[in-house]
Formats: structure tokens, C-alpha cells, sequence
């Protein structure tokens, strides 16, 4: 069995959930399953289509709707706690060769469950999961786990010049 890494995407650029969908398409040409769990999410994004095209690719949302620029609600919270339970439970059956955590660091950010729950479940995965975790602000012990750790940096944006969200690119 090979041995699975522990990567993350994280910093305030774009790219973070998209080089973990392009991680994954590459996983799965390559044979491999992939289970692709969001946290926070749970509006309509154009990458929940990709299972209509792509075999050995599952994504789950474990969020309702996006709160961030609000305090998150009991039914977020629980939303999250029942993900991060799920994604347990998935990284340590090994069914899945890569599992994606997305938003995961959001989800500790809001503090929607402990850093420890998080380290638990991230090191308790099957030998041969490779774990990818994305999203802003990646706590300390996050990164100290991890074997590969990328920063996407905003240099330059068009949301800044009032370009609103893009289907197909940006959800």
C-alpha cells in the first residue's frame, strides 16, 4: 500500500477549492477514487455537476448556505460537526484513495468544531489516504501536519473592480 500525504490550499487568493477539484480529476483519470467532502457550502456550485461526467468522484456538501459575513447558526454548526463526523468515518475506511476536506479551515476558523476534532480525523485516515484540505487561514497545527502546504496570494483581482461571481468560474 502506497502512503497518502496531507496537502493544503490555503491564503486569500483564488484557486484553493479549484486545485483541489483539479487534483482530483487527475486522481480519478489516473484510477483512483476520489470522495469530495465541502464544508460551509451548500449552494449550488458548478462543480457538483462534475459526477454527472466524471466516474469514481463523489461530492457531499455538510453546509446550508454561506454565512460568513455573519455568525454561523446552530444548524450550521451542526451541519459541519455532522460533515467533519462523516469525513471520520470516510478517511478511515481507506475506500477512497483521495479524500478532499474543502473548507475545512473556514469550518475552524468559525470555529464550527475543534482543531482537535480536526487533527483527529486527519490522522486517523487509512495509511493509504492522501487528505487534501482547503480554504483560508489554515490553523497552525493544520500546517504542521501537513506534508505540502501551497499559499494561493491575491496579487490582483476583478471582485475589486465590482465584478460579481461567475458561474462556471467562480461557483
Amino acid at each position: 500500500m502506497e502512503k497518502g500525504y496531507v496537502h493544503v490550499y490555503t491564503g486569500n487568493g483564488k484557486g484553493k477549492t479549484t486545485a483541489a477539484l483539479g487534483l482530483s480529476v487527475r486522481a480519478v483519470c489516473a484510477g483512483k477514487k476520489v470522495f469530495f467532502g465541502q464544508f460551509i457550502k451548500g449552494m449550488e456550485y458548478s462543480e457538483l455537476k462534475c459526477i454527472e461526467f466524471i466516474n469514481n468522484l463523489e461530492i457531499e456538501q455538510f453546509g446550508r448556505r454561506c454565512f460568513i459575513y455573519e455568525k454561523p447558526s446552530e444548524e450550521d454548526i451542526d451541519a459541519a460537526r455532522n460533515g467533519l463526523e462523516r469525513m471520520k468515518d470516510i478517511l478511515k475506511s481507506g475506500e477512497y484513495d483521495v479524500v478532499v476536506l474543502d473548507e475545512l479551515n473556514i469550518a475552524l476558523y468559525f470555529k464550527l468544531f475543534t482543531i482537535e476534532e480536526a487533527v483527529e480525523a486527519i490522522k486517523g485516515r487509512a495509511y493509504n489516504v492522501e487528505a487534501v484540505i482547503t480554504g483560508r487561514y489554515a490553523h497552525k497545527e493544520i500546517i504542521d501536519i501537513a506534508d505540502l502546504v501551497t499559499e494561493m496570494k491575491e496579487i490582483k483581482h476583478y471582485y475589486n473592480n465590482g465584478i460579481e461571481a461567475r458561474k462556471g468560474i467562480e461557483f
